[in-house]
Order: C-alpha cells, then sequence, then structure tokens
C-alpha cells in the first residue's frame, strides 16, 4: 500500500528525477535534495562572522570550561565586534567568493527546473520568509522593542469599541469608521494630538532599544537606515570610556593614580 501511495505522489520525469505531485506529503526541500537525480540544493555559503565563530569556537571551549553556550557565544560575538578590520578582511574575502559561487550554482539549479517545480520552490521560499518574520517579530517582542505609535483612529476606536454597535467585530468596525468620520473636527484634534504624542514617545523608546541592540550584539534587529549612526555613536562612546579608565589607571611604583600624580 506505501509503494502504491508513493507511486502516486511521485511519477517519473524524462532528465529530471521525479515531479512533486503532493507537497503535503514531501517538502520540496527534502524532495530538492533526496528525489532531485540532477544534484542537491546548493548549500548556503558561510558568512564572515560564521566562519570566524567556526575557528574561534574551540579555542573559547578551552579557555572558558564549564561556560554555558549562550555566554560562550556571547563572548565570540564581542569578539567579533571588537576585531579589526584588516583581522575581519580574511573572513569577509573568504565569505565574498563563497557567495558568488553559491549564486553561480543557484543559477544553474534553477534553471534545470520545470515551471511546476519551479513554482512549488518559490511557494516554499515564501513560507520559509514568512516563517522567517514571524519568528523575528516574536524575538524582538522578547527583547523588549517598543509598540509601534498608534493612528488617531486607533486611540479612538480603543477607547470606544466596546460601545460600537454591530454583531460581528467587522459590523462594529465600520460603524466605528462611519463615526469617525463623522466627528467635530475640534473633537478630533484630540486624537490628533495624542497620536503625534505617541510618535514623539515611539521615536524616544525606539531609539534606546536600538542602541541597546547594538551594544548587546542584536544588529539585526535595527533599522538600516540607522545602523551605520548608531554604530559610530557607540564607537565614540567606547573610546570616550577607555581614555577615561587610561586616565585613571594605577601607577604601580606610586600606588596612586596617575591623574592624582599629575596634580
Amino acid at each position: 500500500m506505501a509503494g502504491a501511495l508513493l507511486a502516486r505522489l511521485l511519477s517519473p520525469a524524462s532528465g529530471s528525477g521525479c515531479v512533486l505531485r503532493w507537497s503535503s506529503f514531501c517538502t520540496v526541500e527534502k524532495w530538492f535534495s533526496k528525489c532531485m537525480s540532477t544534484g542537491n540544493y546548493p548549500k548556503k555559503p558561510m558568512t564572515a562572522y560564521l566562519r570566524f565563530y567556526k575557528d574561534q569556537h574551540p579555542i573559547f571551549m578551552k579557555n572558558n570550561p564549564g561556560v554555558s553556550i549562550t555566554d560562550l557565544t556571547k563572548k565570540i560575538a564581542l569578539a567579533w565586534r571588537e576585531l579589526p578590520a584588516s583581522e575581519k578582511e580574511p573572513y569577509e574575502a573568504a565569505a565574498k567568493v563563497d557567495r558568488q559561487e553559491y549564486n553561480e550554482q543557484l543559477a544553474t539549479y534553477k534553471a534545470q527546473l520545470t515551471p511546476d517545480q519551479k513554482s512549488a520552490w518559490i511557494e516554499e521560499k515564501k513560507k520559509k520568509m514568512e516563517k522567517r518574520k514571524t519568528t523575528k517579530r516574536k524575538r524582538q517582542t522578547v527583547l523588549g522593542k517598543p509598540k509601534r505609535p498608534r493612528s488617531s483612529f486607533n486611540i479612538f476606536m480603543s477607547e470606544h469599541f466596546h460601545e460600537a454597535k454591530g454583531a460581528s467585530i467587522t459590523q462594529k468596525l465600520k460603524n466605528m469608521h462611519e463615526e469617525w468620520e463623522k466627528l467635530p473636527t475640534s473633537q478630533k484634534q484630540i486624537y490628533l494630538q495624542l497620536a503625534e504624542d505617541d510618535k514623539v514617545r515611539y521615536a524616544n523608546e525606539i531609539k534606546l532599544w536600538e542602541h541597546h541592540m547594538l551594544e548587546i550584539g542584536c544588529k539585526n534587529y535595527i533599522r538600516s537606515k540607522n545602523k551605520n549612526s548608531l554604530v559610530e555613536t557607540i564607537a565614540i562612546k567606547k573610546t570616550s570610556e577607555k581614555s577615561s579608565l587610561e586616565s585613571q589607571v594605577v601607577s604601580p611604583a606610586t600606588n596612586k593614580s596617575v591623574k592624582a600624580s599629575e596634580e
């Protein structure tokens, strides 16, 4: 019976191994790796950081016995952030070469797919992307990302939703929108001002949150337009702190701080 089911799910196709007939039973990823006679799906290249992590992990394990995987990963991430650009360059160069090879292999791989196979592959990629977005949103919530600012209508709705008429949520929303449109300008202005205040709240909170994300190594959660300026701010802060510590270092000869001896 299992053989008959498999025969219905998969049927041979000349030059392409087997054709997917029911994606619920055979995911595209497994199908590409196990069923395609033309070769496996190209393996994604490692990033520069992952290459560094792979090299340094055994060393950090040896030098930090008993440390948890989480703390060890944080230590390696910190070491990577503080690594000079000249020492990062070999990792970045190797990652760039691998990325180019991967792109070439991927182009060759996609060129051999049938239209049905390509459609299934694209659909699977969309599902994975949506799953990654959902996971990212959950992680951001756990990390305390500020809630986005509410619009004037959203604030109005949150205050009056329980009073709205309608048997269903859709009907209530429709009725509330009609009430909002009929609301006098003087009353609307109250909600417009509350919305502006909420924008200011969000701008301040997200700035502090992104600053914190950069400090703990979660750079991928920072909006791209703010990333460079935040990196510069952190670098200036670290330089300032380092200078402050150096000015207060204890002199072995006098057992007094250098700063104090100069005074």
